[in-house]
């Protein structure tokens, strides 16, 4: 039985989505949360309180309560749960049931903290899925067979790789690198380049503009605005493709690493499907230029981004909540272990 209540949420490092089964995705926000130290008030949830980052007076502060596509800070996912929740059945005499997706690489530790904020922000029951599960499904690929399908899912915080066959996961493997990883190394090469400082924002819009992970075939150059370190004034620095292809080369090869590690772990007949089926990639990360072509040159299996990359994860759990009655209610572990008696 579906109730109308039932909540799907794409529970991300940089962006959180919300679906109702009625209504598809209906909210999509940064996971920025703004309070008043003074008062411990919440003010401001997603795109309002992501405006007062490092903008704020004293006694406000913008946080980002999910790092590395964990909870670092469990008070604040859970208001920024309840807010969420709040808005997206407005008025209900049922507590809802939700389900959160997480990473692969999740402990039970940090499922078990998901699960009770869920409980706290006003869950009847809170289910789990994995990220590239739902990505999966979000893609539109059919993976119910006994076919072999293999996706990476490169979000704001991690990066989730998962061999996928009859409706489940097969191999998976999990990095605490993505998009913000990206910006991170921008910043450092800035710096340790030019003694520049800039800040997270300008990292970020130099990532989608000029950003790579593979050679381009002609080479663009921007100008950064930051601050020198050498003297304390602002400077103008002309940043180039070159550089910054050169400056994503170590979180490049680490995703490269935990994508050759799947394969090399996943059985022999389901590597064949992957050949012959491609590789699969969504997650907002995924869309850094030249991405398809360094895996498909890499591994020799076809590669190819997912339509809407960025809400595959969002669009999965919507689909899912057809299935929330099937599901096992509790951590991912304790589901595996439950699996493996059978």
């Amino acid at each position: 039985m579906i109730f109308d209540t039932d909540i799907g949420i794409d529970l991300g490092t940089t962006s959180v989505i919300v679906a109702t089964k009625a209504k598809g995705i209906i909210l999509r926000e940064p996971t920025v949360v703004a309070m008043d130290k003074n008062t411990g008030r919440l003010l401001n949830v997603g795109m309002a309180a992501q405006r007062m980052l490092g903008r704020t007076p004293g006694n406000i502060v913008a946080i980002r309560p999910l790092r590395g596509g964990a909870i670092s800070d469990y008070d604040m996912t859970e208001r920024m749960l309840r807010e969420l929740v709040r808005k997206a059945i407005n008025f209900s005499l049922f507590k809802p049931r939700i389900l959160i997706t997480v990473s692969s690489g999740i402990t039970e530790v940090e499922e078990r903290a998901v699960i009770d904020a869920g409980i706290e922000a006003g869950a009847r029951k809170v289910y789990l899925m994995e990220a590239p599960l739902a990505a999966a499904i979000g893609a539109g690929l059919d993976i119910s067979k006994a076919d072999g399908h293999l996706v990476v899912d490169i979000g704001g915080g991690t990066t989730d790789v998962a061999v996928l066959s009859l409706g489940g996961v097969v191999e998976s493997n999990s990095i605490k690198a993505g998009g913000e990883a990206f910006d991170d190394a921008i910043i450092k090469y800035i710096r340790r380049k030019h003694n520049v400082l800039i800040g997270e924002a300008t990292a970020e819009e130099l990532k989608k503009s000029i950003g790579c992970v593979f050679p381009r075939p002609e080479t663009a150059t921007v100008d950064v605005k930051g601050r020198c370190l050498l003297t304390g004034l602002p400077r103008i620095v002309p940043i180039s493709t070159t550089e910054i292809l050169e400056a994503f080369e170590e979180v490049t090869e680490r995703i490269m690493e935990i994508i050759h590690h799947t394969l090399e772990n996943t059985p022999p007949e389901l590597v064949a499907d992957i050949s012959q089926n491609g590789i699969v990639l969504t997650g907002g990360g995924s869309l850094l230029w030249g991405f398809d072509k360094l895996i498909e040159s890499r591994t020799n299996i076809p590669t190819r981004i997912a339509d809407d990359a960025e809400l595959c994860v969002g669009y999965g759990v919507w689909k899912a909540l057809d299935m929330i009655g099937e599901m096992h209610e509790g951590t991912l572990n304790l589901a595996r272990r439950k699996q493996l008696r059978a």
